[in-house]
């Protein structure tokens, strides 16, 4: 590295993995052997989602590139189109900046994350893949993570098993080190909001027993998704009868407006029902802390629920193949189903071990990186 700090350029599409890299960012932004750059796109620059980019440019990166690239809608042709729109961009953008970074980091499985990497192939860019190898056999993200594993040359992985994954995609073992989940130091690194702090940022009572959700569209069966958005809303208009539900709304995914519609109407029927666009990793994860339960069939819930003790209900297939530990308690899309494992793991305190946690994944990473630079 002949005393150079080492380049790197951070692929951001989301507040969901923006969250989940954040202890990774805090590292090096921290550290003088790294220079960042934020690259930040997908839901991030959209009003409709938040306007998640304030977040970032409040945390003090030393560059942050945002790209707008979503087209308005959430049909398949819309996301087809956007994909393409994003390959486009990224094409310009890689052509002009692609080879200034030693490693691009790349999370997940969005189709946007999968669009802005194939656009990178032909400049043989580095990507380095988080979270690489898992399965989620009720959304065609899968296919787009494989995308991504087989775009990159790093792959990190949260357990033994999705590093098989990776093995048998690429045929190459030397390139994939297991590091649990990056997203779970936040637990240890934020400062966590007490309820008290909670209430006076928020106006949201976790005293009350409170259900935190988020229920995403299925996109491998997204024809069913309206059916799916009324057998949603008819269990948490039965569960507000009882429970305070707090919803953080869809990202951009196929038929994701159809829930998020569905969520506003119910919202104004009882004020029991809370709608927040952007928490924020901090008080996301102090929600989840104070929250009686998770409902919806979000990976956090998967990954970082056991962390904090809670169990998950988790409905319908997009999460079916991912590795879950014993708090999640799968359901399909079935109001009686859906309202009585609420009803009876509410109360309950999830006591066992979380699979997906390291408090070295950090340090592992950041070697890594370093180790296949020099």
């Amino acid at each position: 590295m002949g005393g150079f700090a080492l380049k790197i350029g951070v692929l951001t599409s989301s507040r969901a993995d923006y969250g989940i890299y954040l202890p990774l960012l805090t590292a090096m932004k921290n550290d003088e052997r790294f220079e960042l750059s934020i690259i930040a796109f997908g839901s991030h620059t959209r009003p409709e989602f938040g306007e998640t980019i304030d977040s970032i440019y409040q945390d003090s990166y030393a560059e942050v590139i945002a790209i707008d690239n979503l087209l308005v809608g959430d049909s398949p042709e819309i996301i087809a189109k956007s994909y393409g729109n994003t390959v486009s961009i990224f094409a310009d953008f890689w052509s002009k900046r692609g080879a200034t970074f030693d490693w691009i980091l790349c999370l997940g499985d969005r189709f946007e994350m999968a669009a802005a990497v194939n656009a990178g192939i032909p400049f043989q860019l580095n990507f380095a893949h988080f979270h690489a190898g898992e399965i989620t056999l009720g959304a065609i993200d899968n296919i787009y993570r494989h995308q991504l594993t087989l775009a990159s040359q790093l792959h990190f992985v949260s357990l033994e098993v999705n590093a098989q994954k990776v093995w048998e995609l690429t045929g190459e073992k030397n390139t994939t080190t297991v590091i649990g989940s990056l997203s779970l130091l936040n637990q240890v690194n934020l400062p966590l909001l007490s309820v008290s702090e909670f209430y006076e940022k928020w106006k949201i009572d976790l005293t009350i027993p409170t259900i935190l959700i988020t229920v995403n569209p299925e996109t491998v069966n997204f024809e069913k998704n309206e059916l799916y958005a009324e057998i949603t809303v008819k269990a948490l208009r039965d569960l507000a009868n009882e429970f305070q539900l707090v919803i953080n709304p869809p990202n951009a995914d196929t038929n994701g407006s159809i829930f998020r519609k569905a969520f506003i109407d119910l919202q104004q029927e009882n004020e029991a029902i809370i709608i927040v666009e952007n928490f924020g990793s901090q008080s996301y994860f102090s929600c989840m802390k104070h929250a009686a339960l998770l409902l919806g069939n979000t990976s956090s819930g998967i990954i970082e629920a056991a962390s904090f003790q809670k169990y998950v209900i988790n409905i319908g297939d997009r999460q079916k193949g991912r590795f879950a530990p014993e708090n999640v308690i799968d359901v399909p899309f079935d109001y009686n189903q859906i309202c009585e494992k609420t009803r009876k793991y509410i109360n309950k305190t999830y006591l066992g071990e979380n699979p997906y946690f390291r408090n070295d994944s950090v340090e592992l990473t950041l070697n890594k990186l370093l180790q296949k630079t020099q």
